[in-house]
């Protein structure tokens, strides 16, 4: 395929203060595929990932972690490329905004903005969120919390440098409104004239004072440059952009680029950084597609929650390409996705195993059982193929449409309509009635070919979203014709060629039930195991004896506790218990139990608790623990 002009494309950088979630991962998958995709139809492709990796969020990480910030963001960095490259995901670059090429860019983009009167340097009084490194105003917060994070915000003061935002709002305001395309969807693109320019912009902070892990301002070495700039400045640092004279080969070759990020960061790609960009009299980027987000059940996806899925926890069940496969096509265009390990297993089954790997795996086998596996074509065509021949030579052209403005469900959705229909001419054609009758050889090789040439056309488009699956069936086949130039016309698969002997399953079907009591079992065993553990040292510390209960009443303020006087025999101590669900005060009297006796006291409802009466407790009932045999009071537990 002759090669046409050159097509930049790139992730968000992912922030180095974790480890990735397959929400997080769907970014570099869906990005892949549009990379992909272009690559097959001719581009010259440069796609671009990376990690960001300043702030004060990692700063107070690495403290944590008793390590410096390099090692922390070193290990995290390494963490997220492992998953981009466990998603077989074919980035041409992977950026770390530690990257001594972009510390200096930053530096040099920084300092033109300041000479030129667009930085300026003042004080910044506000309400600041610490996860999302972002000061607000107390009109723009959500119920008293961050309007973007939803966590509680802090006052804040520091010296700062400035961008002069309004300056370039009118000149923003016009391009947006000029190039309709350059914001999808486009209602996002409404929501940022209505919900941001139009109210006004406030001047952007681009610089801090208050922690030191960032790009050194190098003509004052007291702030570091903020990630407004030094983040967003990925983008062309990365290609030679220099801000002091001429931009490199890469940077005239391929600048403006397409920028892939979620939705809740589509402010700063729409405009913090064509601002930036404005100030610098360079272009704009092509466009910015803010994707929703894949959620998990009903909610957003949180450690804190406990609700998270990783990447590896699924491509360890169901493999890279059936991962990809879901994250694809469960997002819409403009609305979040889901995701739940019972939906994944439903749409392999009923995708991937059902309409794909069935209708692969039958015709290979046909064409073994009745060719020897040796694919001709004898052209006895009738009716019914010219449908399955439109559908099959149109397929490129209707998926290139969908991928134009990145509908890439509806895009699949399309070759999969192609499959389908290739299953139903199998109905329709009955191979294995053709096979019984001797004169009716022909028309069955055709039949298979058709067949063969149908997948082989579906074969070469769902490589781009399943790379290694495409290439199986390609390899299966034992067809050269891999290219999008040999899927316009039908009838360009080769013939006196040899399929596979024997075709494994592409997905297998999984049992639902058997797997998720699987994964429970699993997350039970993993929870178990993570449970923490306390040493023999650890053990010691606790001082358990034994007493005797000599007195003991209702707690007057709260029914379900009492109050027991233990004769420990040295000392007799009082102990407020919640178990008066389970014992009447006469029940206790008299019984030996077994105390907790170097807790600190504390007050429970007004009355002092020193110590603590172990119980065991079971769904239904709780009993306190007794010696079998009267023993001393006093003894100790050991």
């Amino acid at each position: 395929m002759i090669k046409k002009e050159p097509y930049y494309l790139t992730t968000a950088i992912a922030y180095t203060s974790g480890r990735p979630h397959i929400g997080n991962t769907y970014e570099i998958i869906l990005s892949d595929a549009i990379a992909r995709f272009k690559r097959a139809q001719g581009y010259d492709v440069f796609f671009q990932t990376g990690t960001d990796e300043h702030g004060i969020k990692i700063e107070e990480k690495a403290k944590a972690a008793g390590v410096t910030p390099q090692q922390f963001v070193d290990e995290v960095a390494g963490k997220i490329r492992s998953n981009w490259d466990l998603m077989n995901t074919s980035y041409d670059y992977f950026v770390r905004t530690t990257d001594e090429q972009h510390v200096k860019t930053v530096q040099k983009i920084f300092k033109k903005l300041y000479d030129q009167g667009d930085i300026y340097k003042g004080y910044y009084e506000g309400l600041y969120c610490t996860p999302c490194e972002s000061f607000w105003t107390e009109s723009q917060l959500v119920d008293g919390c961050c309007p973007d994070c939803g966590r509680p915000v802090q006052p804040a003061k520091e010296e700062a440098y400035f961008f002069n935002m309004q300056k370039y709002a009118g000149q923003l305001t016009q391009y947006i409104e000029e190039h309709p395309d350059f914001i999808q969807p486009e209602s996002r693109r409404n929501e940022m004239i209505n919900n941001f320019i139009k109210p006004g912009l406030q001047d952007l902070c681009v610089s801090r004072s208050s922690f030191t892990w960032g790009v050194p301002v190098d003509f004052d070495d007291k702030h570091v440059v903020y990630v407004w700039i030094d983040a967003l400045s990925n983008y062309i640092t990365t290609l030679g952009y220099n801000p002091d004279g001429e931009s490199g080969e890469m940077y005239k070759k391929y600048w403006p680029g397409t920028h892939i990020i979620g939705k809740d960061i589509l402010r700063f790609h729409t405009i913090i950084w064509p601002i930036i960009l404005m100030a610098l009299g360079e272009p704009l980027p092509k466009k910015v597609f803010g994707h929703p987000w894949l959620l998990i059940g009903d909610g957003k996806m949180s450690k804190s929650k406990g609700n998270v899925i990783y990447a590896e926890e699924l491509v360890e069940a169901f493999g890279v390409d059936a991962v990809r496969y879901y994250c694809l096509h469960e997002m819409p265009f403009a609305q979040d996705g889901t995701i739940t390990w019972d939906l994944v297993i439903e749409r392999i089954n009923s995708d991937l195993a059902n309409i794909l790997g069935n209708l692969v795996s039958r015709t290979i086998a046909m064409e073994n059982k009745y060719f020897d596996g040796v694919v001709t074509n004898p052209g006895v065509e009738e009716d019914v193929d010219k449908e399955l021949k439109e559908m099959a030579t149109s397929c490129l052209a209707k998926v290139e449409a969908k991928m134009e403005n990145f509908h890439v469900v509806d895009a699949l959705n399309e070759i999969f309509a192609l499959l389908r229909r290739s299953n139903k001419y199998i109905d329709e054609t009955m191979p294995w009635a053709l096979a019984k009758e001797e004169d009716k050889k022909d028309r069955l090789a055709t039949v298979l070919y058709n067949l063969l040439e149908a997948i082989r056309i579906s074969a070469v488009l769902l490589e781009s979203y399943l790379p290694e699956t495409g290439k199986k069936i390609l390899d299966a086949i034992g067809t050269e014709k891999r290219d999008f130039d040999t899927i316009t016309e039908f009838g360009q698969l080769e013939t006196e060629i040899k399929v596979a002997e024997k075709m494994e399953p592409l997905f297998a079907r999984i049992d639902a039930a058997k797997f998720m009591k699987e994964v429970e079992n699993q997350k039970e065993a993993k929870k178990k195991a993570e449970e923490p553990k306390i040493t023999i040292e650890d053990f010691s510390k606790v001082e358990l004896k034994v007493g005797t209960v000599k007195e003991c009443y209702q707690h007057e303020e709260a029914k379900h506790l009492l109050v027991c006087k233990v004769d420990l025999g040295k000392e007799t101590r009082q102990i407020v218990s919640g178990i008066s669900k389970y014992y009447k005060p006469e029940e206790l009297l008299g019984k030996q139990v077994v105390v907790v006796t170097n807790l600190a006291p504390t007050t429970i409802h007004g009355i002092e608790s020193n110590g603590m009466i172990l119980s065991a407790d079971s769904k239904k009932k709780t009993c306190v623990i007794t010696p079998d045999k009267e023993v001393k009071n006093g003894s100790t537990v050991r």
